[in-house]
């Protein structure tokens, strides 16, 4: 057993369990869209659970995922892009990032074409540094966050025209510290560059070797379930 801060009693990980999130399917009585959108729509499931045999109902977003890019040039400074973000009404500091919605692409092709288009860079060394579930209370977005190194910038005439909000994108190299400690006082909200920035601060104790590679199977994401 174990006291957790709050002094409640909690059974520790142990007994050969992995601390690790696993695949948990629930009886499906019925599922309906209940909004169609341009991007994503939302649903309305009612399951069963396992172990009450309660009917709930819940209502969430389906999304395709999103591939999001922590850049780290040679120097350790990582890429921060500002980018204005309506629903929270805030221009926010970032990392590359967008959405897995090309039919057919692989996860680390997408997000080589985001930092192609957002920031004018091809890598030629990547590693994933986490996985994570955006709100997984209210919605199926699956992130995978890169780390990408060896950058050269992508030839002025094959770059791409932003428009909308990324027409205003702006950009500053930063070095991790000063990333990591704009992540805990507060300064910084997005949730990709968030954990992409910490993880990258862990991960650099061991010089990156304890990353996955960038084609590390990635079995939570709701499309490669079976």
């Amino acid at each position: 057993m174990m006291i957790n801060p709050d002094g409640a009693l909690g059974r520790s990980v142990d007994d050969g369990e992995s601390l690790a999130d696993s695949l948990s399917p629930r009886e499906l009585v019925s599922s309906t869209t209940v909004y169609r959108g341009r991007i994503w729509d939302v649903v309305s499931d009612t399951f069963v659970l396992r172990d009450a045999g309660k009917q709930l109902t819940r209502d969430y977003i389906t999304h395709p995922g999103a591939v999001a890019v922590l850049v780290m040039n040679a120097a350790g400074e990582v890429l921060m892009i500002s980018q204005y973000r309506h629903p929270v009404g805030m221009t926010l500091w970032e990392i590359p990032a967008g959405l897995l919605d090309v039919s057919g692409e692989d996860y680390v092709e997408a997000a080589a074409r985001e930092l192609a288009e957002e920031a004018d860079l091809v890598a030629s060394q990547w590693l994933v540094l986490a996985d994570v579930f955006n709100s997984p209370g209210s919605s199926s977005e699956a992130i995978r966050i890169y780390l990408a190194r060896g950058l050269t910038e992508v030839d002025a005439g094959l770059r791409h025209t932003r428009t909308d909000e990324e027409a205003e994108i702006r950009f500053a190299w930063v070095s991790l510290e000063d990333a990591v400690a704009a992540v805990l006082d507060g300064s910084l909200h997005n949730p990709s560059a968030v954990v992409g920035i910490l993880a990258a601060a862990a991960a650099r104790a061991s010089g990156f070797a304890t990353l996955r590679p960038a084609d590390a199977p990635w079995p939570a994401h709701p499309d490669q379930r079976q």
